[in-house]
């Protein structure tokens, strides 16, 4: 198998074949699974590099396989594309929510799922060859190179989406972001994606860090901002 392996989930096997004939002449390993649970099972089995995942699929959808691989800490960091005949606004919002990576609307060319694959992949090993940066604040401490999260030296168990917001946050620690920025900055989509996505995931690292989650604060018609200094979530 290539040194590169991606596992395509997708239950039309002509569309399967196609996409794993192009893969491969493009120099990647590939797995090809059915169903949303064959899927797991396959993951179980082997270590890939990245999961092209299609929505519809018969038993557990794909938003279900996506939850589940960004529950098990073995593959939370694992990249993720999905591949959708839907266009509509609510399906993207819903699969960055759960921490995809990336999407791709049906029809498409390979040529463009080839070039989106390579910049995730990419990004992926950028992040991981930064192996010595620890971010350390209010408690909490993120060791970047390893994926891993603490609060009061106690493992916090946060979703890949997750776990970049907070990074960047800290990492700008006092600076106001913009929804827009973070959207581009830790998602890597522009602003046509509805801003709620950040909210959301706001919310959810608000709750996993209990008291450490009021230095995650609100900065009222902007975005938000990582301050120790103060009580407030929200500012004027």
């Amino acid at each position: 198998m290539a040194e590169t392996s991606i596992l395509i989930v997708e239950d039309d096997r002509n569309l399967a074949g196609l996409l794993k004939y192009n893969l491969e002449k493009a120099g990647y390993g590939c797995i090809h699974a059915a169903s949303g649970e064959e899927a797991l099972d396959e993951l179980q089995r082997h270590a890939v590099n990245l999961v092209l995942l299609d929505i519809m699929l018969p038993g557990i959808d794909g938003f279900e396989v996506c939850r589940r691989i960004r529950q098990n800490v073995q593959w939370s960091d694992l990249p993720i594309v999905m591949l959708t005949a839907k266009g509509e606004e609510i399906d993207k919002v819903f699969g960055f929510e759960l921490g995809i990576d990336d999407y791709v609307v049906k029809p498409f060319s390979p040529r463009e799922l080839n070039l989106r694959i390579r910049a995730i992949l990419k990004r992926d090993r950028r992040n991981r060859s930064n192996v010595q940066e620890v971010l350390r604040s209010g408690g909490i401490e993120l060791d970047i190179g390893r994926h891993e999260a603490t609060l009061d030296g106690r493992p916090l168990v946060l979703t890949l989406m997750e776990f970049k917001l907070l990074a960047l946050l800290m990492k700008r620690k006092g600076q106001a972001q913009t929804r827009e920025v973070l959207l581009s900055d830790v998602w890597d989509v522009d602003k046509s994606i509805n801003t709620r996505t950040i909210d959301t995931h706001v919310t959810r690292l608000r709750e996993k860090l209990g008291d450490a989650g009021r230095f995650i604060r609100t900065v009222r018609g902007l975005g938000y901002k990582f301050d120790e200094n103060g009580d407030n979530l929200n500012e004027s």
